[in-house]
């Protein structure tokens, strides 16, 4: 019988804030399949179509600002969690040029909100946020950056991170620090995939807007390089870590990377031709018209304490990852056929033949 992450999730409470977004959903489903009883907050899905009401999951739906602390603290107190995993944010990078008070409103005091909600309900044991690579100063060198690395951000959305980081930090050391009380960790990651995510200005939502439409796709930056990854990678991640919060690992409560490997850093125009190689539609030129607005060209991780203390590693390439986003989308159009459950099952089937740490 195959036991996923030692079954700390079964019959467990756990709440989930951003549960309607790409990362949350996923997440949330793959919860709902390890038995955990679930509560979600967040806003409405801010695209039609949408993962989360693809999925048609049935949970505790709770739609909130996660910036309205007393609202919040109800829903805490009703519930009564036993685990936090914490996404809702504002997640774009251009949009926070646009919304720069949004953005920091709510990445940092929204943060600060969900902190002081799971301050005061009795039940919480452990806490995971999940912020972003781009919390790191980036000084665009060609090595990965580790969790001990200077925080930082030149946009308004990855200094929102870089300030959630500290804020987590406060947390941690002025009301977390007392042993067997709350646990709390940070989870960075770098560009993730899959399917079901409609975001504005990401790459594979542009491209399968463009295949819809009929339409030429242009790219702003075909040489920037990023760590590619899919989504059930650094889910699988999150729910490794949040199982050693839960087993009170004091060790755990700290800051952690979770990327691809070397092989995984593919510039803008690699990644749309290996997404053509799968589904011949796609077509791109390259924008003319200079782009002031500030994006880093080259950003990746370095995993190594994750590898070494967590016992996780990626287990599908950045290739088949770019596969598997590009088929469960196709499957959409063609089929009308939501392949998430199945993506789920050949994950854990690929971890079970690679002996991954959190599969027996």
């Amino acid at each position: 019988m195959t036991t996923l992450f030692n079954n700390t999730y079964k019959g467990r409470r756990v709440l989930i804030t951003g549960h309607t977004g790409f990362k949350g959903s996923w997440l949330t489903l793959w919860l709902k399949e390890l038995g955990a009883e679930i509560c979600g907050v967040s806003l409405d899905p801010e695209t039609t179509p949408n993962h989360w009401d693809l999925l048609n999951l049935e949970i505790n739906d709770c739609r909130c600002d996660i910036r309205k602390g007393e609202k919040l603290k109800e829903i805490f107190s009703s519930f009564q969690p036993e685990i936090v995993f914490h996404l809702a944010a504002q997640p774009l990078v251009r949009r926070s040029y646009l919304l720069p008070i949004e953005t920091w409103t709510t990445n940092v005091i929204g943060t600060a909100e969900v902190l002081e909600a799971c301050r005061v309900t009795s039940s919480i044991k452990s806490i995971l946020c999940i912020t972003s690579d781009k919390c790191y100063l980036n000084n665009e060198w060609e090595w990965g950056y580790r969790e001990t690395d200077t925080l930082g951000g030149h946009d308004p959305y990855s200094s929102s991170k870089a300030c959630s980081e500290l804020l987590i930090s406060s947390y941690r050391k002025s009301f977390f620090n007392q042993q067997g009380e709350i646990l709390i960790a940070s989870a960075r990651a770098g560009n993730v995939i899959g399917g079901g995510d409609w975001s504005e200005d990401r790459l594979i939502p542009d491209v399968i807007r463009s295949i819809y439409k009929k339409n030429q796709l242009i790219i702003r930056n075909p040489n920037s390089t990023r760590p590619w990854q899919h989504v059930l990678d650094c889910i699988s991640g999150y729910l490794l870590l949040g199982q050693r919060l839960i087993e009170k690992k004091e060790w755990a409560s700290d800051a952690w990377n979770f990327g691809p490997g070397d092989e995984g850093n593919f510039t803008v125009e690699e990644v749309l031709t290996k997404v053509k190689s799968f589904w011949p539609e796609v077509s791109w030129k390259k924008e003319t018209q200079k782009n002031n607005a500030h994006e880093a060209s080259f950003l990746k991780l370095d995993c190594s304490k994750s590898s070494s203390k967590l016992s996780w590693k990626p287990l599908w390439s950045s290739e088949k990852a770019i596969y598997k986003t590009t088929q469960w989308y196709r499957r959409l159009a063609e089929e009308d056929h939501i392949s998430s459950n199945q993506d789920i099952s050949d994950f854990c089937k690929d971890a079970f033949i690679e002996e991954l740490t959190w599969i027996k």
